[in-house]
């Protein structure tokens, strides 16, 4: 799998990452888990996406591919309270600073290449005590670089800060609005740029089959789908829908200017092949780009439909 330069980090990382929210909150076997970690290392995947609140995940990565940890770049996430401090307030000081520590040791590393806040709200950000308690963990080795999870003005506003070099962002079909707002910024300030959610949990589908920890972004995301009337044959992606929306969904996220790798959580191996296979297909032609640009406008119409945080 082809490598990018990752914006100011200097990593060069796969345009595939994995993310390891289902790992945790699925409760995913650990056998299987570590299977699937396995596989895609072995594939060129070298992004791996976790946080402190994803329950097990940064455990259960740690146990099972912590042997690998040269193979990949290790991106986490914190700022919510942890059992272990449970008085400090969220995105306080000392709970960062724990949260990293616990992290390391989880994950069985002597330090995480990025580490960013956990979509806290811009005036918490602008505070500015958040983004310093996790400089202090940069300046002392723990952490390579720091970053910010989030959308709208608080992701935009993160990405003009001089110690910020990762965006972590909603872009999907379903999620345009960060396209127009957060990721010139980024690029602007060569901060690189993670997509999370960029198939849009998969909106296609039956809401009824989503698991339950996606249902309230799925419910949205399936709402602007069906408003948008997207039809990939119209677009010239023939087939069952099932079959042409994944790949219309994630080459559409991979074709936006500054994003430089879309992460997706998936415990199901068929499903982590053929995400590989169509990020092999490289990004959309420039004018099926454009044509869901335009339904997402469209649709929207007065009412701006803002990225899910």
């Amino acid at each position: 799998m082809h490598k990018q330069l990752f914006g100011k980090t200097g990593y060069q990382i796969s345009p595939l990452g994995f993310g390891s929210a289902p790992v945790g909150f699925l409760k995913t076997d650990r056998d299987k888990a570590g299977l699937m970690l396995n596989f895609m290392l072995d594939q060129g995947v070298n992004l791996i996406d976790t946080a402190a609140m994803y329950e097990g995940a940064e455990a259960l990565i740690g146990d099972v591919i912590g042997h690998r940890r040269g193979e990949y770049v290790l991106v986490s996430k914190c700022g919510h309270k942890i059992p272990e401090l449970p008085t400090a307030p969220p995105f306080s000081p000392d709970a960062i600073s724990a949260t990293v520590d616990r992290a390391l040791l989880r994950l069985k590393t002597d330090h995480l290449d990025v580490m960013v806040l956990h979509s806290c709200d811009l005036k918490t950000l602008q505070k500015g005590e958040a983004l310093e308690a996790l400089v202090k963990a940069r300046d002392a080795g723990k952490v390579r670089y720091v970053g910010y999870s989030g959308d709208n003005e608080a992701a935009v506003y993160a990405a003009g800060l001089e110690d910020v070099a990762v965006i972590e962002t909603s872009v999907s079909i379903a999620d345009q609005h960060n396209i127009d707002t957060v990721l010139p910024a980024a690029v602007s300030n060569n901060v690189g740029v993670l997509a999370k959610r960029p198939i849009a949990n998969a909106a296609w589908k039956d809401l009824s089959t989503q698991p339950g920890f996606y249902k309230n972004y799925a419910k949205v995301y399936t709402e602007r789908l069906q408003k948008m009337q997207l039809n990939p044959a119209d677009l010239g992606f023939p087939g069952p829908p099932e079959k042409a929306f994944p790949e219309l969904a994630l080459r559409f996220t991979l074709s936006q200017p500054g994003v430089h790798c879309a992460i997706i959580g998936t415990t199901n191996p068929d499903n982590a092949k053929s995400n590989l296979e169509l990020v092999g297909k490289g990004t959309l032609p420039a004018d099926v780009v454009e044509k869901i640009r335009a339904a997402f406008l469209a649709a929207q119409g007065d009412g701006k439909w803002v990225g899910q945080t």
